[in-house]
């Protein structure tokens, strides 16, 4: 039995849910995959997988081998890394998650030119709004905003930055009146990001005083844009990033409010990061598509 070979068939069982998904994912038959897995499993004298006709799930002590095979995994391609990913060429693939909106909007387009500069790169582009577990996803760098990581574990590297608005359109502020001081968002309904904290507290800075505002509304979602569209549609006010909505301001769809104030979610920051493991220090992969990035945000 190839020990490695059954390893990554092993990870990516778990990690799909089933040997059919992650047969697919591999490209190669499930049978291959349940083979492995369970030559794995005589290997160890122990059962690392649950199997019913509906699903699949890992048992105990299939959790902690899971565990020991990822760091396994990734050591093994920090080693590979560490030969081939140092010289002045970028070569090999780059896993990296970036938030939803963000990657579609600002990442997507410009693609096509990174790819072109550097024929033997590979981009794997995964979006998520959940913060990404770097080893256990093997995911080589992650653009994170308003996130600030503090650790020994993981290198974080300012971008760039930008502002928050509150905006709401045209048609909702005839409705409702336009709000004069941030208190008055108490009497609007407000369309909330979903941060998963329970936290509905948006901040205002203003000149020399901070005011803290419980916003209420009937509608949360963890996806930005649908926040976008249901305030264009007059559904109520949204704190959104300047890069989602700034285009439908400048065309009249979108009104921008309480201009004045720097407004955030609670303490939440305006950087955009790029986050790394440290053995992935001098990556080629890495540090091309980090000045990509921070050329298309200079722009």
């Amino acid at each position: 039995m190839d020990k490695l070979l059954a390893l990554k068939m092993f990870v990516e069982t778990v990690r799909c849910g089933g040997y059919s998904s992650a047969a697919r994912k591999l490209g190669i038959s499930t049978s291959s995959v349940t083979r492995q897995v369970a030559g794995l499993e005589s290997e160890l004298g122990a059962s690392l997988l649950n199997r019913t006709t509906r699903n699949t799930s890992v048992t105990v002590a299939g959790q902690h081998y899971f565990d020991k095979a990822v760091a396994i995994l990734a050591a093994i391609d920090a080693a590979d890394a560490t030969v081939a990913d140092r010289g002045s060429e970028a070569q090999g693939r780059l896993r990296v998650s970036v938030p939803v909106e963000f990657g579609r909007r600002i990442i997507a387009p410009h693609l096509g030119r990174l790819l072109e500069r550097h024929p033997g790169l590979e981009i794997s582009l995964s979006l998520s709004d959940e913060v990404s577990d770097l080893l256990s996803e093997q995911i080589d760098v992650s653009v994170r905003l308003g996130s600030s990581v503090v650790s020994d574990d993981i290198v974080s590297k300012r971008l760039g930055g930008f502002q928050r608005w509150i905006v709401a359109s045209p048609d909702y502020l005839r409705r409702t009146g336009l709000p004069r001081h941030p208190r008055d968002l108490l009497e609007h309904q407000c369309l909330r990001f979903d941060y998963r904290k329970g936290d509905n507290n948006w901040t205002f800075k203003g000149a020399g005083d901070v005011t803290h505002v419980d916003v209420q509304g009937r509608l949360q979602s963890n996806n930005a844009d649908i926040l976008r569209e249901a305030a264009l549609a007059g559904g109520g006010m949204t704190l959104l990033a300047d890069w989602l909505v700034h285009e439908d301001v400048s065309a009249g769809r979108l009104t921008r409010v309480l201009e004045h104030y720097e407004i955030n979610p609670g303490s939440a920051s305006t950087c955009i990061n790029a986050l790394y493991l440290p053995n992935h220090r001098g990556s080629s992969r890495i540090n091309v598509f980090i000045a990509f990035l921070q050329e298309i945000l200079a722009a």
